[in-house]
């Protein structure tokens, strides 16, 4: 329940899913820390106990809908962005309970 009258909240779960040959040196496919430092700039920051439709500035003033949908390709492109091309997202789920979520893969 929220305590802010006309709101209600979500604790949603995201998923991010990447790919990239396995580094013959590391046996990895990401820097663990840059994607640690991608996921907190990108989501966490961004979304973690913030109001979408008025904090997040992509999402206020009418802007995108905050759908799962939209959420997953904001999140998806943005990860993709912070993390260049040397590893690639290959998906993006974002669940509101264990029965509602929604994915974006390009």
């Amino acid at each position: 329940m929220c305590a802010r009258e006309s709101f209600h909240g979500h604790s949603y779960v995201c998923d991010v899913t990447v790919s990239a040959p396995i580094h013959p040196e590391t046996g990895m496919i990401v820097d663990l820390g840059l994607l640690d430092r991608v996921l907190a700039a990108e989501v966490r920051e961004r979304f973690d106990h913030r109001n979408i439709n008025l904090d997040v500035p992509e999402f206020a003033d009418g802007r995108l809908i905050p759908t799962g949908e939209e959420l997953a390709r904001f999140i998806f492109r943005r990860v993709q962005a912070g993390l260049g091309s040397a590893t690639r997202v290959v998906r993006v789920m974002v669940a509101e309970d264990a029965t509602l979520s929604a994915s974006y893969e390009e």
